[in-house]
């Protein structure tokens, strides 16, 4: 992650798949505007308000009803970008995702995510939540998006509702 807001945030929880697909076909699939509808599996809807760049800004409609905005701070063609997310007018969570080649046929698809949850609480007391509640549910979450974007990419098909399991956090 390329942002100095990053240093404010401790622990941060990232997941990388890899996907069988190039690079270019990776970033067509992320950059594109309501993106989340076809490869995200816990995504209802995903309107665009501006796109694409820095500036850009849509929002997440999760399954559960949970509504988030995200408004993009780098945008980094070809590589990835990074954003801020959070439920409008509240906290928010920074985002970073990345795409990197592994050869011609293949490249990885990386999402980091430094949650604003618990960052106010001292951290002699935010580690074991975070250890044992925070970070497992955020890598299942996170994988899940993941895999759907592989999915998408490589087999051209939308996912379906909760594809890859539910979750407590934004499923219904």
């Amino acid at each position: 992650m390329v942002d100095a807001r990053t240093k404010q945030f401790r622990w941060p929880v990232h997941v990388t798949g890899t996907i069988n697909a190039p690079a270019a076909d990776v970033w067509a699939a992320i950059s594109a505007p309501g993106n989340l509808e076809r490869c995200h599996p816990f995504c209802a809807a995903n309107p665009v308000q501006a796109w694409p760049g820095p500036g850009s800004r849509d929002e997440v409609h999760y399954l559960n009803g949970t509504v988030y905005e995200r408004r993009f701070t780098s945008w980094i063609d070809g590589v990835g970008y990074d954003l801020d997310i959070g439920a409008p007018g509240g906290k928010t969570s920074f985002v970073s995702w990345r795409i990197t080649p592994i050869d011609e046929r293949r490249s990885t698809l990386k999402i980091s995510v430094c949650p604003h949850l618990l960052q106010r609480v001292p951290v002699a007391l935010r580690w074991l939540p975070h250890l044992l509640s925070v970070r497992p549910r955020l890598q299942a979450y996170l994988s899940s998006v993941v895999r759907g974007f592989a999915w998408y990419v490589e087999k051209g098909e939308p996912v379906s509702r909760n594809q890859f399991g539910t979750h407590p956090w934004f499923s219904r």
